[in-house]
């Protein structure tokens, strides 16, 4: 009898701690989950970040519209990067601590990446580069929770090289403009360690760091216009460069000089028709809404035209972005949810970004395991005047696929940038129409 009742006692215990245990897996789903979003709500970078912060906003209400993740909504919560480095640490700081965001988003500026990612890394929560171009923000950290939802700033500069050398190879003289910040110099660094290697006759004639922010580019524009180089080079962005280009294209600079923007993309419609036909262009991605290869594409065509009727412009690179991160946000929670058979810890979730596989609204992109590397497509172009827009839009489309222009996983960038060779220029091919 009493080994019948400490039996049956034990039997009970074991219902009630399944019981108990499946009461706890059950309570660890949320009833929302809280994502963190940095983005220039404000300053001149905001031209870029809004539109960022709009389709982050259409995004999730159509996924919350469909149930969410497993059933579970997406509550954003927005942080300005305009702010300033010290509040944006407080303020990524409280997202995490006191209002419990299980993902983050951050961050537009390299700077702040740089900032935010060994903080992620210390809170333990899944923080996703979602734009910044910096490889220094990743490489060598051997991070468990922080991913690069796209390309970093050496497959954008290197394949910027093998794109000029490819459409304009009889140059003799660059000039660069850029934003003196973490990406205004380390892109300019990679951008002439290759171009000198591959092109060692090239002469630099001037390199010139304006302040970020910056409302005057007198000095700038005059000195360009005494040395009248060849090439202007400007990998700045946003506020910045349209300012540049407008103050530039007023002093006739743009007649005497080839300009080259690797982020002019994002500038095109807000510049209209300051820009003349011929200026190089590049989209810090495959991401442009006229793209070839998706212009009948039924994801990319809809939402071109959902963005178009919300906000009245066209998507710019920032956009695609902002997708493309909540994309990669989606397809983890999903593979992760089935990996786990259930919702997945801090933990889970960072391990199923490893290796990622998903589509955003153009080429597919992969997530390296080996570094959370995002891996995409480059995508440059001229500009030409159209009938049917009142800004230049881009012509002659080229692309360039990411392994060839990117540091190998575990690999440090100055070593192999001294290994890039003139292949990669054979590796830029016109984009195919769908």
């Amino acid at each position: 009898m009493f080994k019948q009742t400490v039996l049956r006692v034990g039997v009970l215990a074991a219902f009630s701690l399944a019981a108990l245990h499946g009461a706890v897996q059950a309570a660890e789903k949320p009833a929302e989950l809280k994502v963190g979003i940095t983005t220039f709500l404000s300053g001149s970078a905001s031209v870029f970040g809004v539109p960022a912060r709009d389709a982050a906003q259409m995004y999730i209400e159509e996924l919350n519209a469909k149930g969410g993740i497993d059933g579970v909504k997406i509550k954003p919560i927005y942080i300005d990067e305009g702010v300033g480095g010290d509040r944006l640490l407080s303020e990524y700081r409280r997202v995490v601590q006191e209002e419990k965001a299980e993902l983050m988003l951050a961050s537009i500026s390299s700077g702040n990446c740089n900032t935010l990612a060994p903080v992620a890394e210390d809170l333990k929560v899944v923080n996703l580069m979602w734009d910044c171009g910096t490889e220094k923000a990743l490489e060598g950290h051997g991070y468990r929770y922080v991913f690069r939802t796209q390309a970093n700033a050496v497959t954008e500069m290197v394949a910027a090289v093998a794109y000029l050398l490819k459409v304009n190879p009889d140059f003799k003289t660059i000039a660069v403009v850029n934003q003196d910040y973490a990406w205004g110099r380390d892109s300019w660094d990679i951008f002439r360690t290759v171009l000198t290697q591959l092109k060692p006759d090239v002469k630099v004639v001037a390199e010139l760091f304006p302040k970020f922010g910056a409302p005057d580019f007198s000095a700038e524009v005059s000195r360009l216009q005494v040395l009248r180089p060849d090439v202007v080079l400007s990998t700045s962005w946003g506020g910045d460069l349209d300012t540049f280009v407008r103050q530039a294209s007023q002093r006739g600079l743009l007649r005497t000089s080839r300009f080259y923007l690797p982020l002019g993309e994002s500038s095109l419609e807000r510049l209209g028709q300051t820009l003349p036909d011929g200026v190089l262009i590049g989209a810090r991605g495959d991401h442009y809404f006229l793209h070839p290869s998706y212009l009948n594409d039924e994801k990319h065509k809809t939402f071109v035209a959902k963005f178009k009727e919300k906000t009245g412009s066209y998507p710019i690179y920032s956009v695609y972005h902002m997708v493309q991160a909540l994309d990669a946000m989606v397809a983890a929670y999903d593979k992760a949810i089935k990996q786990n058979a259930g919702w997945p810890s801090e933990e889970q979730l960072a391990e199923a970004f490893r290796g990622l596989e998903f589509r955003g609204l153009t080429s597919a992109v992969t997530i390296r395991p080996e570094d959370g590397q995002g891996m995409e497509e480059q995508l440059f172009g001229i500009t030409t005047t159209s009938s049917e827009h009142s800004f230049k839009v881009l012509k002659d489309i080229m692309i360039v696929p990411a392994e060839p222009v990117t540091t190998p996983a575990g690999q440090h960038t100055p070593d192999w940038l001294k290994t890039v060779t003139p292949t990669i220029i054979d590796a830029v091919k016109p984009a195919q129409a769908q």
